[in-house]
């Protein structure tokens, strides 16, 4: 289990307290929990997390559990770390119209409304399920289940282990898993990159950047131009 905390914009700190809540498989010598703190990075997840998925990869665990921050219409980064994405929903989280502008009925492969025993879940199940069959998708495309669940009973449990088997079954055969798992590496490295072109940049004298955004201010050059001739005096 990788669990992903939001890092306080203030302190800088997080509350990793996964392990508490999970306290009964804490102690499981066949879990292995790791709580990360997300840094500022946005996303959802922790700048170090593909790194961290890798390892437990190596490390032979079958079945990564990846946790977010909670997500919204930008915190979709899991979606694209993940083979298969479940988006949790709850009910009294807002209208079936909220849900739909969240973005995150767009990312899923398997939704689950928790706390099904309280009023409202069948609702919540309704509006998701409206939604997402909006979506326009061929034949032979994964469907997107619905399901309901109650985490202090266990129920609906099984049910959601039994998509998850099934999503990734078809991903295999549809080719669909290799080119998640292409596409992930690809931004993992265009990601890595970029960040080591960040620092690269950091480090050097910003006169030439701050002349060229003076420029910019003054109306004398759009910021496209600026950042061409900023490249050319760099390569």
């Amino acid at each position: 289990m990788l669990a992903i905390d939001p890092s306080s914009p203030f302190s800088g700190g997080a509350l990793l307290g996964d392990r508490v809540r999970m306290s009964e498989h804490a102690t499981d010598s066949g879990v292995f929990i790791r709580s990360m703190a997300s840094r500022g990075h946005l996303g959802g997840l922790a700048w170090a997390a593909p790194q961290a998925l890798r390892v437990l990869d190596v490390a032979g665990f079958d079945v990564v559990l990846v946790e977010t921050v909670g997500v919204g219409q930008s915190e979709v980064e899991v979606a694209r770390a993940a083979d298969t994405t479940v988006v949790l929903l709850a009910p009294g989280m807002g209208d079936g119209i909220q849900a739909a502008k969240a973005g995150i009925l767009e990312i899923g492969d398997v939704y689950v409304v928790n706390k099904a025993d309280r009023e409202g879940a069948a609702a919540v199940r309704r509006d998701v399920r409206t939604t997402v069959g909006l979506a326009d998708r061929a034949p032979e495309d994964w469907k997107p289940p619905v399901l309901l669940t109650s985490a202090p009973s266990g129920d609906g449990i099984d049910a959601v282990i039994e998509k998850l088997d099934a999503h990734l079954a078809w991903a295999r055969e549809s080719g669909v898993l290799h080119e998640r798992r292409m596409q992930r590496v690809r931004d993992e490295v265009e990601s890595i990159a970029l960040t080591a072109l960040r620092r690269r940049w950091g480090g050097v004298d910003r006169s030439a950047l701050d002349d060229l955004a003076a420029h910019v201010v003054a109306g004398d050059l759009d910021p496209y131009t600026a950042a061409d001739r900023l490249l050319e005096a760099r390569t």
